[in-house]
């Protein structure tokens, strides 16, 4: 095992090939977390989540405990989760409200929804020690930056960062999607989350979000399955859902080759655009009525026609705005991460839209899925494979030297490497300092 101050990060990464350690090693994983996940934005919530004064909700990134949580004048901080004094986290649950303030556990102090130090018990034993309950150093820190898009709450540990809508670029037209298929423009988080273990390397999955050449391998026996019972079932049945969400998973190289992987600075791509597996989904009649009266006939058709599978915010954030879910990465180890799926309600719309969102996350990303499960089985395959040194290398040559370049952009046919290409740019961007 290399130690972090001999790793030769530089030859790691190649134009065409990737280093077996960068999935195995954990002084590695140690370095992402503080070059990677320290310098990146970060996906910490949805504002939904924190609706009123008081509200929060907990996240980690890596190791360092954060809480998001909406202040009196209805400003959404992003904060250390530790206290000032002995560094006990001030809250230890998944979300809640904490009333007017945060206090801490073990001695009482007390804060601010936005972090201030305010209350300090047994003042009188601190006077003459030079003690200053003001000094910003005693109160919960703040994150260097942290700002949110359409709703979408991001964080980052470094000053120094690109601002949150440069580092979207491209990119943020998905999210944008996302918002506008609501009749309102807004979306909100719905339940909680379902949370997948997975153990094997954070990059495994997000690497196999727009890889079109696995499905029709991995997902073969669900697809067939489920094409199977899709022929019992007569024209006017009540389960046609379920048969437009689980076939699309096996379609031909010919079909995923049409729709290209679009790639963005700071590693962003989308697979899609003008079409999708999602682009054959069924209207419902009255969420089409409600967007026509809110947009018109052509913005609606702009707005339903922009079709897009997984769109990737490196290294934290999937989402799929046809289906209003998201997907959120946490590393935990070099062989070990947690994926979370969210489910959105588009404001606005029918109730028929939601209940399509959760079942598609029930089918497709939750942990007794009839899809992500399948993934899992690979990756774990690939964790254990790689820990052999019988190759030292994992290839990405499919389509190299035939993506495209368009000014912000990369587009690259949908069969393409360029999604990981794209990737490890951002990954040397990150871990090495160089131009992203």
């Amino acid at each position: 095992m290399m130690s972090q101050t001999t790793i030769d990060l530089d030859a790691l990464v190649q134009p065409k090939r990737i280093h077996r350690s960068v999935y195995t090693d954990p002084d590695i994983f140690e370095l992402e977390m503080e070059r990677i996940w320290g310098k990146a934005w970060i996906y910490i919530g949805h504002e939904s989540q924190v609706p009123n004064p008081g509200d929060y909700a907990t996240v980690n990134i890596g190791t360092r405990p954060l809480v998001m949580v909406r202040d009196r004048a209805g400003s959404v901080h992003v904060l250390y989760n530790r206290c000032g004094h002995k560094g006990a986290k001030l809250v230890d649950t998944d979300c809640g409200n904490t009333g007017g303030g945060f206090v801490c556990c073990y001695h009482g102090w007390s804060y601010q929804l936005d972090g201030r130090l305010v209350g300090v018990p047994h003042m009188k034993g601190y006077e003459g020690t030079g003690f200053d309950k003001k000094d910003p150093q005693y109160s919960m820190q703040k994150l260097a930056q942290y700002d949110s898009y359409r709703g979408f709450v991001f964080a980052t540990m470094d000053p120094e960062a690109p601002d949150l809508k440069s580092w979207l670029g491209g990119a943020a037209e998905v999210m944008d999607n996302l918002c506008d298929r609501s009749p309102e423009g807004e979306v909100e988080v719905v339940g909680r989350p379902l949370r997948f273990d997975h153990r094997c390397n954070w990059k495994m999955f997000n690497e196999n979000l727009n890889d079109t050449m696995h499905p029709m391998i991995v997902h073969r026996s669900v697809v067939d399955a489920a094409n199977d019972y899709i022929k019992t079932l007569p024209e006017d049945s009540g389960r046609r859902e379920e048969a437009e969400i689980i076939p699309p998973f096996g379609a031909s190289y010919k079909n995923f080759e049409a729709t290209d992987i679009v790639g963005f600075p700071y590693g962003h791509h989308y697979d899609g655009g003008k079409t999708s597996i999602h682009a054959n989904y069924s209207v419902d009649p009255d969420y089409e009525k409600v967007m026509l009266e809110a947009y018109g006939p052509e913005r609606t058709r702009e707005i339903l026609t922009f079709n897009t599978h997984n769109t990737l915010y490196y290294p934290s954030l999937t989402i799929k705005s046809a289906v209003q879910n998201i997907r959120v990465v946490r590393p935990i180890a070099a062989d070990h991460c947690v994926i979370e799926s969210w489910s959105f309600r588009l404001k606005g719309a029918p109730e028929s839209l939601l209940q399509r969102t959760i079942l598609y996350s029930r089918l497709i990303n939750s942990s007794g899925s009839m899809v992500g499960p399948d993934d899992l089985v690979a990756y774990r395959r690939m964790q254990l494979g790689l820990e052999s040194d019988a190759n030292e290398w994992v290839e990405i040559h499919r389509d190299y030297g035939r993506d495209e370049m368009h000014d912000d952009h990369w587009v690259g046919r949908g069969t393409s490497d360029v999604d990981i290409r794209t990737q490890y740019r951002a990954w040397r961007h990150y871990m090495l300092g160089e131009t992203c």
